[in-house]
């Protein structure tokens, strides 16, 4: 039987009888999310909710690190302000390393996202010191990345992640093949099969496939029709609400072969259609099929907030 990763990103206010199902399930938790200072000083997660059970079931905990402010803002000007200090950088690694040790975490994930083009090295720089720090005493350097299927991608989601340099630093890549249906999009499926196999193909030529991870979405979204851009807003729903909803409208539930991904339609009272595209057992297995064939090291789910009642 073909073996493979399974990480599991969670907040730590997730449901604790959910919790308990995922975990037989995982290998590793990624507690979502520390934050860090323009110094390098960490902003500590609360996160012994989710560090607490993994440890006791076996599974190792990941402190999620992405630049996020005191007040929980996202904002990717605070890595630049560590970039351009070197003091910075090294205070940060020293704080990660620490906190790993303090908290008995296995290790950090990196999840910069938006960064512009021009600190991509530094990036791959920043990742590369915390896995030479943390390797030799086996903790795991991670990094999630923007899912690419070229170099020269433009888009400031894509331009700051340097596939080969990231591949090179860190010891797996976790790529986001997710996203593609999304709240402010039009209408489509969260993971187009096609476009899942795309990313993986490049992400094959800068890397090893033993260091890849990827990206699986537990989620799907409810649009209002017609779809109008910049007004038009997806409702995010989990799995089971998708299926319940079908079910609530006395409406099937359709398969689309090419994407790989269930959807279906219904009409409001108020005369409004709807579509909905979600995630069930045979779109997962479908992707599952994809770690295998190409050799993959693993999956990464975002999120595992809910039970997935296909199981892995």
């Amino acid at each position: 039987m073909f073996e493979f990763i399974v990480n599991g990103y969670a907040y730590p206010w997730i449901n604790q009888d959910t919790l308990k199902w995922w975990l037989p399930r995982l290998d590793w938790l990624s507690a979502f999310s520390y934050g860090f200072t323009e110094g390098g000083e960490l902003v500590n997660l609360q996160d012994y909710s989710l560090t607490a059970p993994a440890n006791a079931a076996g599974v190792r905990p990941l402190m999620v690190l992405t630049p996020m402010d005191a007040q929980g803002m996202f904002n990717d000007e605070i890595a630049v302000k560590v970039f351009d200090n070197p003091a910075a950088v090294e205070n940060l690694i020293n704080n990660i390393e620490r906190t790993i040790k303090e908290k008995n975490l296995g290790g950090v994930d990196f999840d910069f996202e938006f960064l512009r083009a021009e600190y991509a090295d530094d990036y791959v720089a920043l990742v590369a010191g915390a896995a030479r720090r943390l390797r030799p005493q086996g903790y795991l350097t991670t990094a999630a990345l923007a899912p690419k299927t070229s170099a020269g991608q433009p888009g400031l989601l894509y331009q700051g992640h340097d596939y080969k340099g990231m591949g090179q630093a860190a010891d797996y890549c976790l790529l986001m093949t997710y996203e593609w249906g999304y709240t402010f999009g039009p209408p489509m499926p969260v993971s187009p099969i096609a476009n899942v196999r795309r990313v993986i193909e490049y992400g094959l030529t800068e890397m090893p496939a033993s260091r890849i991870l990827m990206g699986m979405s537990n989620y799907g979204y409810d649009w209002a029709l017609p779809f109008v851009k910049g007004e038009s807003r997806a409702e995010k729903l989990s799995n089971y609400q998708a299926q319940a909803r079908a079910e609530y409208y006395g409406v099937a539930v359709q398969y689309d072969e090419e994407a790989q991904a269930p959807f279906f339609t219904y009409t409001t009272p108020a005369g409004v259609d709807h579509i909905v595209w979600f995630e069930n057992e045979k779109s997962w297995q479908a992707r599952l099929a994809l770690v295998e064939e190409y050799g993959l090291a693993g999956v990464s789910i975002w999120n595992i907030m809910n039970v997935f009642y296909g199981g892995i």
